[in-house]
C-alpha cells in the first residue's frame, strides 16, 4: 500500500481552511477569510461529483468568501 499524496493535501487544504476561517473571524481579516475559501474549493469540487446530498459541500467554501467581501463592504 503506497503513500496517497492526493489523500494528504486533501486534509491539509480543509484543516488549513478550518484554522484560516476561525483565526479570520476573530482577527477580522479579509485575507484569512479570502483564503480559507479559496482552499476550501478544491475539495468541495471533488463532492461535486457526487450523486446525493454530498452536492451541497460545493456551497460551503461561499460562506467565508461572502463573509471577506461583506466584511470588505462594511470597511468601505
Amino acid at each position: 500500500m503506497g503513500f496517497y499524496w492526493f489523500g494528504l493535501i486533501f486534509w491539509l487544504l480543509i484543516g488549513a481552511s478550518i484554522l484560516l476561517f476561525i483565526w479570520g473571524l476573530k482577527k477580522k481579516s479579509l485575507k484569512a477569510l479570502f483564503v480559507s475559501g479559496i482552499a476550501l474549493i478544491l475539495p468541495s469540487l471533488y463532492f461535486l461529483g457526487a450523486n446525493n446530498w454530498f452536492r451541497i459541500v460545493v456551497i460551503l467554501p461561499l460562506i467565508p468568501l461572502f463573509l471577506a467581501y461583506y466584511s470588505k463592504k462594511r470597511a468601505i
